[in-house]
């Protein structure tokens, strides 16, 4: 395998998670009797660029088909943080009515739909049918198909160039890296800025945050690796925020080489410092992630067979495609976790890839009044445990299994 960036040919790995089926590929009641597709889950990291890489053996297209169930809307906490986004970017670069806003898998609109409130122009480009259709129901327009220097190209051509241009959590999810970044170039005005949120590889390695590696996430980015792979599309990064979203992640400002105007942030050095003292550009940085990972899987699973054997009741809450990564690497089943709860119409009914946990409606978990509740989702643990207060009445207890087990 060759390094997606810089094309050399890559030789350290990074963590071996055996194999698994796409982590949002859930299942039906048809296709639960058909046999599924399973990949090798491995991640390399390129010794030039230090991009770390899952190997490629699924295409986007078969991962981000029309049945893709991921609804960004449904979490509250993400919508909060969605919209004072819009909030901050509208106050910070003046955008108004006569301003574009483009975002780049838009999902079911939910940032957009904020855009829209305030009177600014906007459209979203999302590849999956579902949360696409979902996103025109609120009256966002969309473009349904994958991003590259193609589309930016067509899109320049008809005027729809952007002041704004914003990628949440789909830099990872690209796999044409060089391509997707050129696209940004082509696609924002001589003084338009872009912005990236990404989950941070330095927090990946510092906190076990092995169950954020599935097929779909493609690349794992520092920001030294970001600030090249933009530098070569064309694009200057002028400022770094670091966020709590998805157990730590970065948001990254950029504006084109060729006509930005944007001050450079003191920020972007800082961080690149920290990067680099945390060895992020040296091998041995990587050497002991697979040690902790399965640390981490035993004592899940470990804590899980306990249960069974004392006769306590467990359930998931959250059908998260990174409780995938981790309910397959460890060999998870129904007879563990008899079902999983998800407020997401969409999955419920389905069942989860690998392990083929059925995904219910909240309804159950009071019917079945389980000791213990796995939060999956892990970063979104406060906003899960306040929702389900509830549970405590019959004495429940939440769970979660990274960076480390915790039982409360």
């Amino acid at each position: 395998m060759k390094c997606r960036h810089c094309a050399v040919p890559l030789e350290l790995t990074f963590v071996d998670l055996g194999s698994a089926p796409p982590s949002n590929a859930y299942l039906t009641a048809q296709t639960l009797h058909a046999p599924e597709k399973w990949f090798p889950l491995r991640v390399r990291v390129c010794e030039r660029c230090w991009l770390a890489q899952t190997e490629v053996f699924a295409r986007a297209d078969e991962l981000f088909d029309a049945g893709y169930a991921y609804f960004s809307g449904f979490s509250t906490s993400w919508l909060a943080h969605s919209e004072r986004y819009v909030a901050d970017m509208t106050a910070r670069f003046a955008l108004d009515g006569a301003s574009h806003v483009v975002e780049v898998a838009a999902n079911d609109g939910y940032l957009l739909q904020y855009v829209k409130a305030r009177g600014i122009p906007c459209t979203g480009i999302e590849p999956t049918a579902g949360t696409a259709a979902a996103a025109r129901a609120k009256g966002i327009p969309i473009v349904e198909e994958f991003f590259g220097a193609r589309l930016a190209q067509e899109l320049a051509a008809q005027g729809k160039q952007a002041d704004l241009m914003t990628a949440n959590n789909v830099l990872a999810h690209v796999p044409d890296i060089n391509d997707f970044a050129a696209g940004f170039a082509l696609l924002l005005k001589p003084q338009g800025v872009a912005t990236f949120e990404f989950p941070h590889l330095m927090k990946l390695v510092a906190e076990n945050q092995f169950d954020t590696i599935y097929h779909e996430h493609f690349s794992y980015l520092s920001l030294g690796t970001a600030e090249r792979i933009f530098a070569a599309a064309g694009l200057a990064v002028f400022d770094v925020e670091e966020l709590p979203t998805h157990g730590g992640s970065l948001r990254v400002f950029a504006q084109r080489a060729d006509g930005g105007r944007q001050p450079r942030s003191g920020r972007v050095d800082a961080l690149l410092r920290r990067e680099a003292e945390a060895g992020l550009f040296d091998a041995a940085a990587y050497a002991g992630f697979q040690a902790r990972a399965d640390r981490v899987k035993n004592d899940f699973l470990r804590f899980l067979l306990q249960a069974k054997q004392e006769g306590r009741r467990v359930a998931g809450y959250g059908a998260a495609a990174k409780g995938n990564t981790l309910l397959n690497y460890a060999g998870v089943r129904p007879d563990l976790i008899p079902f999983v709860v998800d407020r997401n119409p969409a999955k419920q009914g389905k069942y989860l890839p690998g392990s083929r946990i059925p995904i219910v409606g909240e309804e159950r978990l009071k019917e079945a009044r389980p000791d213990c509740i796995v939060i999956l989702p892990w970063n979104l643990r406060e906003e899960v445990t306040a929702q389900l207060a509830y549970v405590r009445a019959w004495g429940a207890r939440f769970v979660t299994a990274v960076p480390a087990l915790e039982v409360s």
